[in-house]
């Protein structure tokens, strides 16, 4: 098979969505991950629409039949994954600091996509040029909160130390990845005019999934272990 696979999660709406959509509009072949089945049809159908081959998967990042189950599928229909995209993610830092909230963010953030990586990651070494992106946040950034009065004022443990234990693990796993083809980075797709980022926000989706697209279709010379937003990286 000629053409790339790739995989969002969380796509049925906001970003994820969109970066299905441009990346199937670049020719690849987009599976749909979300929650609920009905809601990655819906998006599905509305991708298709648009011409783009797009399919839909059942996919809680936090449930582990769900993992095997979308590993299983995707080795026996496509045989490899070119594009990994851990774009679902959740904000839970308005219920509270208790222990059992930060679990919950994690849980999502960071052990859904470490999970599910790890289920896919011998399809993504089938791949000529296997790509893995790690939707995260500068609110994850440490040397930023350190140093943007802006930045570091927001409270949100849960979402910013899950973010940070991603950050941590891209590095690592581009580590890992070093000898192959893989490139594995993070994201910071900007404040954009998503259920999460709220009305406010500065950038509308079409712009917020940029980052991601970029990162998911480098050259063979692109960077790997980094954070970045648009092009330009930033600091740990």
């Amino acid at each position: 098979m000629n053409e790339k696979i790739a995989l969002i999660t969380g796509a049925n709406k906001g970003i994820g969505l969109e970066v299905a959509r441009q990346l199937g509009k670049q020719g690849m072949i987009v599976l749909v991950g979300a929650r609920s089945l009905q809601k990655a049809e819906q998006a599905v159908e509305e991708l298709q629409a648009e011409l783009i081959q797009a399919y839909p998967i059942k996919l809680d990042v936090t449930d582990p039949e769900h993992i095997r189950s979308a590993a299983n599928r995707i080795e026996k229909e496509y045989g490899k994954l070119d594009v990994l995209v851990n774009n679902a993610g959740i904000y839970v830092d308005h219920e509270g600091t208790d222990v059992d909230v930060i679990r919950r963010g994690f849980e999502t953030n960071f052990f859904g996509a470490y999970a599910l990586t790890t289920s896919l990651l011998h399809l993504l070494k089938l791949s000529p040029a296997g790509r893995i992106v790690n939707q995260s946040s500068i609110l994850g950034s440490i040397g930023t909160i350190l140093t943007n009065e802006m930045y570091g004022r927001a409270s949100a443990p849960a979402y910013t130390t899950s973010k940070a234990a991603l950050n941590a693990w891209t590095a690592q796993l581009s580590i890992q990845l070093r000898d192959t083809p893989i490139k594995v980075n993070a994201c910071h797709p900007g404040w954009v005019k998503t259920e999460m980022g709220g009305s406010d926000a500065v950038m509308e989706i079409q712009e917020g999934a940029e980052t991601a697209v970029y990162l998911a279709t480098l050259s063979g010379d692109g960077p790997t272990g980094g954070m970045f937003h648009k092009q330009e990286a930033l600091p740990w």
